[in-house]
């Protein structure tokens, strides 16, 4: 699963469906948010632990919402209603939230919308394990077994800017034609043999398919993916909301001239785990959430901004600052040290990237 929270939102239309939802919720682990409606007013709200909540409006207003709230959603139902519910929903592949289908009966679970990027199909495949049902992919890629490249951008925290490029070596990937690929020199070489894509010098001389850098320069290539190189650093008091973390955030990012395509992950202490405000940001920039224990940034080493009343209140002397530098591992560095405003702090870091590929 991706390491964005998902949060799920799961719409039924029958009393059987209703059950089903509510097996959903019970066998989904801790990081996927789970809300259960239906449109069945006759099966009631439900009630205890695994409340139902009725949807009085449209079926295609209760999606429209959860899109713009980048809720993923699972109908349990026909296929028919989730696609006439989201149709005049739909913006972007890149920014569209997954949806997926099951049958009543949970035998099939369909991932209809955002396999990829979104993590429909892995969700899919997660269901269909603890629910014992089977999962119905229809993305060609994994399908033959094939490379992905828009998987592969999403595991490796790289952004995509030309999203045409996507269709473009995934037709050459499933075709069998060779697929160029030129990796900034230092950053991993030699892992695309396996996958039938040649590597090629860095700079490349003429057209590539594929080209993975760091570097603005233009490329003559299908495709450019640059790596998410800044962590977030956050400390906050509780209660804040995601408002007023987002302004806080946008205007620090600002004054360093980061974009928020380049951010790879929010880290703070784990005592902020479970915090609302910075939970919903991260959720709708679509941005990692990662957190450490306070013995775990204790020992991160550097030069930082102590403070005594931090060390105080959470066992650590600071945690923007030292979060930002546990989250980018080896050979991070502190660009902007510890900033404070209205009782939130902000540190970031520039991580050391390197290119991965999971053959598992």
């Amino acid at each position: 699963m991706q390491d964005t929270e998902i949060r799920l939102s799961v719409i039924s239309f029958t009393g059987t469906g209703m059950q089903l939802s509510r097996r959903v919720k019970t066998v989904l682990s801790e990081g996927t948010e789970v809300q259960l409606y239906t449109k069945c007013k006759a099966c009631g709200e439900g009630h205890g632990e695994l409340p139902v909540s009725t949807v009085d409006t449209s079926v295609a207003e209760w999606a429209g919402r959860q899109m713009r709230e980048r809720n993923a959603m699972l109908f349990i139902g026909a296929c028919g209603i989730a696609v006439r519910a989201v149709a005049s929903c739909l913006s972007d592949k890149m920014q569209d939230a997954p949806v997926l289908v099951m049958d009543e009966r949970g035998s099939y679970v369909i991932p209809v919308l955002s396999g990829h990027m979104g993590g429909a199909n892995e969700l899919a495949g997660i269901l269909a394990k603890k629910l014992g049902a089977q999962a119905v992919i229809t993305t060609a890629t994994d399908l033959n077994h094939k490379f992905a490249v828009d998987l592969f951008a999403q595991e490796n925290g790289f952004s995509i800017a030309d999203k045409d490029g996507i269709s473009k070596i995934s037709a050459k990937v499933l075709a069998g034609d060779e697929v160029t690929v030129s990796i900034e020199t230092g950053h991993g070489s030699g892992i695309f043999v396996k996958n039938g894509l040649r590597e090629v010098p860095y700079p490349p001389a003429g057209f590539t398919d594929l080209v993975i850098t760091s570097e603005k320069t233009p490329f003559d290539a299908a495709m450019v993916l640059r790596p998410k190189e800044y962590i977030l650093g956050l400390g906050c008091k509780k209660g804040k909301g995601a408002d007023e973390i987002g302004q806080f955030v946008t205007a620090k990012m600002k004054e360093n001239g980061i974009l928020m395509t380049q951010i790879f992950a929010l880290a703070s202490i784990s005592q902020k785990k479970e915090e609302a405000g910075i939970r919903e940001w991260c959720r709708k920039e679509g941005v990692r959430f990662l957190t450490y224990t306070a013995k775990q940034l204790q020992e991160v080493e550097g030069d930082f901004t102590k403070s005594a009343f931090v060390m105080e209140q959470v066992g650590v002397d600071n945690v923007c600052e030292r979060a930002a530098l546990k989250a980018c591992g080896a050979g991070g560095e502190l660009i902007a040290k510890k900033c404070a405003e209205h009782g939130m702090t902000l540190a970031i870091a520039k991580r050391k990237w390197r290119v991965c590929l999971d053959e598992t």
